[in-house]
C-alpha cells in the first residue's frame, strides 16, 4: 500500500491550516482514494480521538462538502477527527457485485480505517459515518453491512431505496446491472432493506430529509421501518430540498448527535 501525505495551503477558502491530504493506492479500488482530513487544533497528547468519515453526493468528490460545510470549525468544536474520502464520483460506495467492480466498504473498512487509526490516533470504539444524498446511502449501508466498525451513523436526503433514485438507469446500472422490477440487486443493496441487521442491538443512528426533497417518501418509509423493528433511530423531517444549502444545516448537527453518544 502507497501512501503519499501532503499539507495543503488553504488560501481564500474556509479550509484550515491543519487540513491535510491523503492519497492512498487501494487494491480494493484498482487505483487511488484521495481525502481531506481535518484534525482538531487542540488536539490531546495521549488521548485517542473520535473520528467521523463523512461521504458526498453523486458527481461529487472529496473536496465538494467542504464548499459549504466548514469541518475545521465542527473538528475544533467536537474534537473530531474529519475524514472525506473520494467516492469515485459514482461509486455509491458499495461492495460492487460486478466482477472488477469497486470494493469500496472493503477500502474503507480494511485501508482507509486502519490508516487513519494509525496516523492520527483515532479511537475504533468511537467511529462515526455520515454522508448526503448517494453518500448519505452509502453512510447508511456500510453502517448496516460492517456494524462493528462504527458507533452510529447518519444520513442527509439520503437515497435510502435505490429504486427511487434518478440514476438508477444509469451509474446504478453500472454497479447493479439494468434497470427493472425484476433485479433483486437494486433491493438487496437499498438501505431500507438492510436495516433490519441492526435489530436486537444497541445501535442506533440519526437520518433527515426535506419535505420537499424528492426522497421524502423513501426515507419516511425507512423511519416506518425503523418502528416495526424498535430501532431507536432518530428521523428529523424538516422544510427543505435536495440541495447543498440543507445539508449546510443538517451536517452539523450530526456531529452533535455523535458527541451526544461519546463516553
Amino acid at each position: 500500500m502507497r501512501l503519499i501525505i501532503c499539507l495543503l495551503c488553504a488560501v481564500g477558502t474556509m479550509l484550515a491550516k491543519g487540513q491535510e491530504l491523503y492519497t492512498l493506492q487501494s487494491a480494493h479500488l484498482s487505483g487511488v482514494d484521495s481525502g481531506y482530513v481535518y484534525i482538531p487544533k487542540m488536539k490531546p497528547d495521549n488521548r485517542a480521538l473520535p473520528v467521523v468519515y463523512v461521504l458526498h453526493s453523486h458527481g461529487a468528490n472529496y473536496k465538494s462538502l467542504s464548499k459549504f460545510v466548514d469541518f475545521q470549525a465542527l473538528s475544533d468544536q467536537y474534537g473530531f477527527v474529519v475524514v472525506c474520502p473520494d467516492g469515485l464520483r459514482t461509486s455509491w460506495f458499495l461492495d460492487s457485485p460486478q466482477k472488477g467492480g469497486a470494493q469500496f466498504g472493503r477500502f474503507l473498512t480494511g485501508e482507509l480505517m486502519p490508516y487513519i487509526q494509525s496516523k492520527y490516533h483515532t479511537d475504533r470504539d468511537n467511529s462515526f459515518i455520515t454522508g448526503v444524498s448517494m453518500g448519505g446511502h452509502g453512510a447508511l449501508w456500510l453502517f448496516f453491512t460492517y456494524p462493528s466498525f462504527f458507533k452510529s451513523a447518519g444520513s442527509s436526503s439520503g437515497v435510502v431505496n435505490l429504486r427511487h433514485s434518478a440514476f438508477k438507469k444509469t451509474s446504478l446500472a453500472q454497479h447493479l446491472g439494468p434497470y427493472s422490477d425484476q433485479n433483486p440487486l437494486f433491493d438487496r443493496f437499498s438501505v431500507i432493506h438492510n436495516v433490519h441487521k441492526i435489530a436486537g442491538s444497541e445501535k442506533t443512528f440519526i437520518f433527515d430529509c426535506g419535505t420537499e426533497d424528492y426522497l421524502y417518501g423513501a426515507n419516511k418509509s425507512l423511519r416506518d421501518s425503523c418502528d416495526v423493528l424498535k430501532i431507536k433511530a432518530t428521523y428529523i423531517a424538516q422544510p427543505g430540498a435536495h440541495t447543498s444549502g440543507y445539508w449546510a444545516k443538517t451536517i452539523p448537527v450530526h456531529f452533535a448527535y455523535f458527541n451526544r453518544l461519546i463516553h
